[in-house]
């Protein structure tokens, strides 16, 4: 059991090592050496459980259907709402989570799987405005298909910009403005003045 336990600390180590470096130097520049040089571990212990850079990447990537945790609302809306913010609040902490948003936006030789993040993140959050429908919390006529794709899209892009500008640290904020003016054109009007669009209060 305690070999067991040594095996994930490992394995944990080796993944937050590399999130570091993919997350600073992208994909392509990284190199196993370097990722090595920040666990203290031998190559064999990596090649134990990861054969390549490649494999590292891709544990990170799967990594990121971990932070799409949706949490649970009364009204469906502001679950996905909530989910893009603590989404967010996440990628100003969370290498592992930024290394795997990296390795799906640039363009490298790492052959991003076809479940990608961006289907995962819009399947997530298409169940939750389909769910959302048939409470009658969406305005008729949405497509929430084309919803789903557009949420998704503008996060995309506001983390990138908000990486650029600040290091992600107004990128909560970012996320607030972008529902302030989704949701007129989304939600029923009666919805509209009980939806939260800042994180919630701890």
């Amino acid at each position: 059991m305690a070999q067991q336990e040594r095996g994930k600390r490992s394995r944990r180590s080796i993944l937050e090592a590399a999130a570091q470096v993919f997350d600073e130097r992208g994909y392509d520049a990284a190199s196993t050496n370097e990722i090595l040089a920040r666990t203290g571990l031998t190559r064999g212990s990596l090649y134990h459980h990861f054969p390549s850079k490649e494999a590292i990447a891709l544990a990170l990537v799967q990594a990121h259907a971990e932070a799409l945790e949706v949490p649970e609302r009364p009204i469906r809306l502001q679950s996905v709402i909530d989910l893009t913010l603590e989404f967010a609040r996440r990628l100003q902490h969370d290498a592992v989570l930024r290394a795997s948003v990296r390795l799906t936006t640039e363009q490298t030789s790492f052959d991003c799987p076809p479940q990608t993040t961006y289907e995962q993140s819009m399947d997530t959050i298409l169940t939750l405005l389909q769910e959302a429908e048939k409470r009658d919390e969406i305005l008729p006529g949405v497509d929430v298909r084309e919803v789903s794709s557009l949420i998704v899209g503008s996060f995309t892009g506001l983390q990138i910009m908000s990486q650029a500008y600040t290091g992600r640290a107004d990128l909560p904020q970012r996320t607030s403005v972008l529902w302030k003016f989704l949701l007129p054109g989304l939600a029923t009007p009666g919805l509209v003045g009980r939806l939260r669009t800042t994180p919630p209060e701890e």
